[in-house]
């Protein structure tokens, strides 16, 4: 199929509505401009690009973010209790006051717009590489688009093992705030760091994150996109797996209008682990899409992709999933398992799991389903005296909890379970 016609106006106007970032070193500016010439030669999304078929971008492209007003600040927030280095952004800024000291033992931290200023070799090395290659062969012209304007945002880069998480907290002031966000992490050989990232950030956010985990590293990346209706969202994960390397993401996401969550991960050395998955809660004007695309491209790795929707009153989500195992890259586990719980007639789920195999001796499989919550279960927790919502809501923590087990850290799993918990409790009805 010919890829459509692209009106190359609408790729000026979200190259111009944002302000050109300040100038940087020489190489940083040589990469944004090969970022910037990436989108321009593909052009902004549309719907009639396949891997948008299900999902308009038109709000992730217009000219101005439509109005989000900010909810009222969590008493608690995600991750709160958790003891981590909290570095806070207020509609895309990093605000220092409201942050812990950016140090750490065994890990290095610093802001992106000193790193783009200075020659940092990883950082050169990483910036705008995982997003570049990425590209192909599907075009992700958003995450172009981060690159070559992003200005705010840190470098992270583990050299031992972290004694406690890097926390990224997002908060939301402006109703119609329009955020870039990028970050790096560079995991170097043995060592191990955990990422936490929480709240809504702005009324229309693109975040890019590139992780680099080197041979033996391990990176668990745990993240709450948080509860604000009205927010717009378009994020994108690169990570790349180096020899016996353990790489883990999960994402929970409730509320929201549009959300588009894509990760690209590729396995370049052998014996590595990568797993990513997710669940989302949504209600009513509620459009959540998980875009998958993990390439196996060395011997005896291990992927598994586990997404987990629960929907109601109209809402929608979409997943697009694939495992891409090139000639070669024996013994490949590949897993990979998508699934809708439907609590009305009204919402819907779109799936496009896909696997692409050139190797002889794999285990792969993928898998989608959706439906509605099961009556008989239902019945059998009712004729045991639980009331009917009660009952509903167990089900829903049950059948979400697959993907919820991924996370590495049990006190962090737990306080993800209780936010689910919190949010079915909010909708009774």
């Amino acid at each position: 199929m010919a890829a459509p016609v692209k009106d190359p106006s609408l790729t000026d106007s979200i190259l111009a509505r944002h302000a050109a970032p300040a100038k940087a070193s020489d190489w940083a500016e040589a990469t944004r401009n090969d970022a910037r010439a990436r989108l321009l030669a593909t052009g902004a999304p549309v719907r009639r690009d396949e891997y948008w078929r299900y999902t308009d971008p038109a709000p992730l492209t217009a000219g101005e973010a439509t109005d989000c007003p900010p909810l009222e600040p969590e008493t608690s927030p995600v991750f709160d209790d958790v003891d981590a280095l909290r570095l806070v952004f207020v509609d895309g800024v990093f605000a220092p006051d409201l942050s812990d000291e950016a140090a750490m033992d065994g890990v290095e931290i610093q802001p992106l717009s000193e790193a783009l200023n200075a020659d940092i070799h990883w950082a050169k090395d990483l910036y705008g590489a995982l997003e570049a290659a990425g590209q192909t062969p599907v075009a992700r012209p958003l995450a172009a688009l981060n690159t070559a304007v992003a200005a705010d945002g840190f470098v992270i880069r583990a050299t031992g093992n972290a004694p406690k998480p890097v926390h990224l907290r997002y908060l939301h002031r402006e109703d119609r705030s329009d955020v870039v966000i990028r970050h790096l992490v560079r995991v170097e050989e043995g060592a191990s760091v955990t990422i936490l990232e929480n709240g809504p950030a702005a009324s229309r956010f693109n975040k890019v994150m590139e992780i680099d985990v080197a041979d033996n590293g391990a990176c668990h990346h745990v993240r709450a996109q948080g509860k604000d209706h009205d927010r717009l969202a378009a994020t994108h994960l690169f990570a790349r797996l180096g020899t016996e390397s353990n790489f883990k993401s999960f994402t929970l996401t409730v509320n929201g209008r549009l959300t588009r969550n894509e990760a690209v991960i590729e396995f370049t050395g052998d014996d590595a682990v990568g797993h990513i998955a997710g669940c989302c809660i949504g209600d009513g004007t509620f459009h959540h899409d998980d875009t998958v695309f993990v390439t196996h491209g060395s011997l005896n790795c291990e992927s598994r992709q586990v997404f987990k929707k629960v929907l109601k009153n109209g809402a929608t989500g979409v997943f697009q999933g694939k495992i891409l195992v090139k000639e070669g890259a024996q013994k490949t586990d590949g897993y990979q398992i998508s699934q809708a719980l439907l609590l009305d007639e009204d919402s819907e789920f779109n799936a496009k799991p896909e696997l692409e195999i050139y190797a002889d001796d794999v285990a792969c499989s993928h898998g989608s389903t959706c439906g509605a919550v099961d009556e008989t279960a239902l019945f059998y927790l009712r004729s045991r005296g639980v009331p009917l919502k009660e009952a509903q809501d167990m089900m829903v923590l049950a059948f979400v909890d697959e993907a919820v087990q991924e996370i590495e850290d049990d006190q962090i799993a737990d306080e993800i379970r209780s936010r689910i918990g919190q949010w079915l409790e909010r909708r009774s009805t």
